[in-house]
């Protein structure tokens, strides 16, 4: 690939962890299609299904996962009625974090891509907590099909 070309975007099928979500009329901007903050609501939607939506939560009981970063690239349009897909799924882990790659289609096309770091927080402290063995695996699971 050269420096002009851009990688082929994702399909819903490269990532292990797949939700959805109702697109309601009040997403809806002055313009008619799904306001450009609702994206957000949609990509939280993916994260909770990868971190409660399976056999056993991927934090410990005293400690939540708190988001520190989110790059998000808007791809298309997404109108309503309809239904938005959210693949999401880990490209690496840290020593207290991991970074997830997630994306936002509307039947096949995909309307956004996002890289979001979370990190492991502990609900005493207030501080980041480096994760847990069982965590740990439980992530190994959920890696990235193909390079986000």
């Amino acid at each position: 690939m050269t420096a002009r070309e851009k990688p082929p975007l994702p399909v819903l099928d490269d990532f292990p962890v797949k939700a959805s979500d109702t697109i309601r009329y009040g997403d809806t901007d002055k313009l008619g299609h799904v306001n450009n903050a609702v994206f957000s609501t949609f990509l939280e939607t993916g994260r909770t299904r990868l971190l409660w939506g399976g056999a056993a939560a991927v934090a410990p009981e005293h400690a939540s996962f708190v988001l520190a970063r989110l790059v998000l690239d808007y791809r298309a349009e997404m109108l309503w009625p309809g239904e938005a897909l959210i693949g999401t799924g880990v490209l690496s882990v840290g020593n207290s974090s991991m970074t997830l790659s997630q994306a936002i289609f509307q039947g096949e096309r995909c309307t956004a891509t996002a890289e979001t770091v979370l990190v492991l927080f502990d609900l005493v402290t207030r501080r980041p907590l480096p994760l847990p063995e069982e965590s740990l695996s439980r992530l190994a699971s959920l890696k990235m099909r193909r390079p986000g």
